[in-house]
């Protein structure tokens, strides 16, 4: 007995949410054999090994590949499912075990955060077809062109999650905030020019948020209006004091924080952002490389397991 898809690929950093994905493992293993799903597990061992591996499944003609830890995981399994913003395999489907120190991206699905519970998901034949982002951003003297399934940012948010990203793994879901007090007094916000679909906008402005998805940082409510299948990108400009991107906060994670009048929201399915400094940039926590940045939505190329 296997799962419609057929066998699945548990991609899994053993190493995520402090090493609770290795520790989960056996019991995900234990919830996939008593449903009676054939699988094969791929441990990562290095940065982009989880898209070697996604890619790799799809050349052998598997079709159902499982990332199993944070959102960055679930960030290089996408990377090795789309090849020049087309999906390798189209009839591939992507499965969730949200198991990492960031599983945002499971929220927008109404997916438990808890790795055995979601791996109990991975049964029958439920799906939703999502959009993804793809962002074409400057590293160095290249341009490089990277996905994201959920959410992507411009400015504060990126510098953070940089920032971020050299901080012990002890601190858990506090080094975001470690993060953010850290680089919060030290940034400084841009005049940033943005065309949206053709219409160009500027600003003085601290942030520039390119939402898929609904939540990032923790269970911020951060795009209460995005849905992952509506062909769209929402984007949010915080052109106020960069403080508020504190005094907010609690707004933020109940997603109340909308409208605002510092806020710019706009909808688009191409989005140029430049910054004059150049702000970093971050795409489902991943730090990637700087402005100038654009962005776009590749409608329903991926299909998501309910």
């Amino acid at each position: 007995m296997t799962s419609p898809f057929g066998p699945l690929v548990l991609i899994a950093n053993p190493r995520a949410g402090r090493g609770k994905v290795g520790a989960h493992l056996p019991e995900i293993e234990r919830t996939l054999r008593d449903a009676g799903l054939e699988y094969r597990v791929v441990r990562t061992t290095h940065p982009g090994h989880a898209t070697e591996a996604a890619r790799d499944a799809l050349q052998r003609g598997e079709r159902y590949l499982v990332a199993a830890g944070g959102d960055g995981t679930v960030h290089e399994v996408v990377n090795g499912m789309l090849d020049d913003g087309q999906p390798v395999a189209p009839d591939a489907v992507l499965g969730l075990v949200a198991a990492g120190s960031g599983c945002d991206f499971v929220r927008s699905f109404g997916l438990p955060a808890d790795a055995v519970e979601c791996a109990r998901h991975l049964a029958g034949d439920q799906v939703r077809r999502i959009d993804l982002g793809r962002v074409t951003y400057t590293s160095g003297p290249a341009e490089v062109t990277r996905y994201f399934s959920n959410i992507a940012e411009a400015g504060l948010g990126a510098a953070v999650v940089a920032r971020t990203s050299g901080l012990p793994a002890f601190l858990g879901p506090a080094k975001y905030f470690c993060g953010f007090w850290l680089t919060l007094p030290r940034f400084r916000p841009a005049v940033v020019r943005v065309e949206a679909d053709g219409h160009a906008y500027q600003w003085r402005a601290h942030n520039v948020v390119v939402a898929n998805g609904r939540f990032y940082g923790g269970g911020m409510h951060i795009s209460p209006k995005s849905e992952p299948d509506d062909g769209a990108l929402d984007v949010l400009v915080m052109a106020g004091p960069k403080a508020e991107a504190f005094t907010a906060l609690p707004k933020v994670y109940r997603g109340t924080h909308l409208p605002h009048r510092n806020i710019v929201e706009l909808r688009a399915q191409k989005v140029r952002v430049e910054a004059d400094p150049p702000f970093p940039i971050e795409a489902d926590g991943e730090h990637l490389g700087t402005t100038p940045a654009t962005f776009e939505v590749i409608p329903l190329p991926v299909r998501v397991k309910l």
